[in-house]
């Protein structure tokens, strides 16, 4: 009975030993799964660091586009201010050209005035 006994040892003992140990091929497929990892890692992170960015970039968006709106506000307002001055100054130099204008008939007729009186003195003398 004791050959069989160690015939079934020896046949047992080599296969436990072989998970123990690891092949090549495990070995191999170790370092991918860990360098897989890695990678994934590496990935996750900037895929982190990529949405952090698009964040800021949305928030300066609406800063610029709030921004934007405050200036076509302001550019709104002064054409309608430069509109109303502009409107205005027609108006006053329409004023002014009239009053010109009646100033000269007045010179013009002051003149003649002047004229006339002119005339009657020399005439008188």
């Amino acid at each position: 009975m004791a050959p069989s006994i160690a015939a079934s040892f020896v046949t047992s003992s080599p296969k436990k030993q072989q998970p123990m140990m690891k092949g090549r091929g495990e070995e191999e497929k170790d370092e991918a799964a860990l360098s897989l990892r890695k990678r994934n890692e590496e990935l996750e992170k900037e895929l982190h660091n990529s949405l952090e960015r698009e964040r800021k970039m949305r928030e300066e968006l609406e800063r610029t586009t709030h921004r934007l709106r405050v200036v076509e506000d302001a550019e709104e307002n002064l054409c309608s201010q430069l509109g109303e001055l502009e409107a205005e100054a027609v108006d006053q130099a329409r004023l002014y050209h009239a009053e010109i204008k009646s100033l000269m008939q007045r010179l013009s007729q002051a003149q003649k005035l002047l004229q006339s009186a002119n005339i009657v003195k020399t005439s008188q003398l």
